[in-house]
């Protein structure tokens, strides 16, 4: 039936090279704005209230999460996640070259020292072989990025880190609705962190939350999250007044956000179906296709696939450049991602100094696609013919 369309389509002059393709576009179901509007309406517009509590619920219940605090942005959620490792100076903290600078910057702000680990061969995630070697008796965290929402080897990693007392702190800011060997990612480590960005699967614009999966740091997390007063503990009636206790800041989204969050997490599944649609027609067009000299998403068999970024790897830096233009010419938006935090601006001189080959190769070679919800089907069909008709 594919073909049939395919060939059917592009019969029809072509009319589709003319027409730019976006990277992304942000995703509104329509009850975002009749959420939004009974905010307008409510008692509660500055955050905590009842769509908050909704959110708070959904995660907590679907996933088995110990407790979730939704945040401003993912960024946020990290810092408080820093702040809850309660690190001194001196600490270490390990944590991937190749990510957002986000997650290593919160460690910073707590006057820790990271350390930078390569990338894995198969896909941009740290290994295990990747930490060992950096862990030393000043290592309190490992910090791990979960890419395009594919698991790191987590029991590897959780049983070394356990056996050591160092923290883990998961950046699943990709990773909404994806598991490694039926747990939710973001719910493995001490401390989880997602991102609902306009960029995610699922989005608020702006936002993130903070997932505490260890106990013994829920109390503090609220307080933190509260500007660093007990006040959670106010309104549910534990305290008869509420004070400033320990550090915080003011984490909590506004109750706009959270009623537009709510509104897509009812559509989660549409959503998430529409998404892994996109993917597999990607993959199914350019897998065994595509000049074999392109690498495609590897995904473990211990991992799941939440569709939130379709990528290819190039055989170097001239070739992504001129096929980015190829694309670019022929009305298709595309992009590449990070660049190395190791050998940035920033912080090149703090560096210890070794090659991160495979972060490098990542940054110098990797480009994700178009994926969003309303990619319609002949615009991935145009996407796909366009990437096997380019010559290098």
């Amino acid at each position: 039936m594919e073909n049939f369309i395919y060939n059917n389509f592009y019969n029809d002059n072509n009319y589709l090279i003319n027409m730019a393709i976006p990277f992304n576009k942000p995703y509104c179901s329509g009850r975002e704005l009749k959420y939004i509007e009974q905010v307008c309406h409510s008692t509660t517009m500055s955050g905590n209230g009842e769509f908050t509590k909704k959110c708070h619920r959904f995660f907590e219940e679907k996933y088995g999460f110990k407790k979730v605090l939704l945040c401003t942005s993912g960024t946020d959620a990290l810092e408080m996640c820093a702040m809850l490792c309660d690190l001194k100076p001196g600490d270490e903290v390990i944590v991937p070259s190749y990510t957002f600078v986000s997650t290593a910057l919160c460690f910073l702000r707590e006057r820790a020292k990271v350390v930078f680990a390569d990338s894995g061969v198969d896909n941009p995630n740290i290994t295990l072989d990747n930490i060992k070697p950096l862990v030393t008796p000043r290592t309190k965290v490992i910090a791990v990025v979960h890419y395009a929402g594919v698991a790191c080897d987590m029991d590897a990693i959780m049983e070394f880190a356990n056996e050591r007392g160092i923290l883990v702190v998961e950046d699943a800011a990709h990773s909404i609705d994806s598991y490694y060997k039926g747990k939710p990612l973001g719910g493995i480590g001490h401390l989880g962190a997602f991102s609902f960005h306009e960029t995610k699967n699922i989005s608020s614009g702006e936002g993130g939350m903070l997932v505490v999966n260890d106990e013994r740091f829920i109390r503090r997390a609220e307080i933190i999250w509260e500007k660093g007063t007990n006040r959670a503990e106010f309104y549910r009636g534990m305290v008869n007044k509420y004070g400033w206790c320990d550090m915080g800041s003011s984490f909590l989204p506004s109750e706009f956000n959270a009623a537009y969050l709510w509104a897509q997490l009812e559509q989660m599944d549409d959503i998430q179906g529409k998404r892994k649609h996109i993917w597999n027609m990607y993959d199914d067009g350019l897998r065994g296709k595509i000049d074999s000299r392109i690498k495609l998403p590897v995904i473990p068999n211990d991992a799941t696939n939440n569709a939130h970024m379709y990528y290819m790897v190039c055989p170097s830096l001239d070739y992504r450049t001129k096929l980015m233009n190829y694309l670019k010419d022929n009305g298709i938006q595309t992009t590449f991602h990070y660049l190395p935090l190791h050998s940035s601006n920033y912080y090149n001189d703090k560096h210890d100094g070794r090659i991160l080959s495979n972060c490098d190769m990542y940054a110098d070679t990797l480009v994700r696609l178009p994926l969003f919800y309303e990619l319609k089907d002949d615009e991935v069909f145009h996407i796909v013919k366009t990437i096997l008709s380019f010559k290098y």
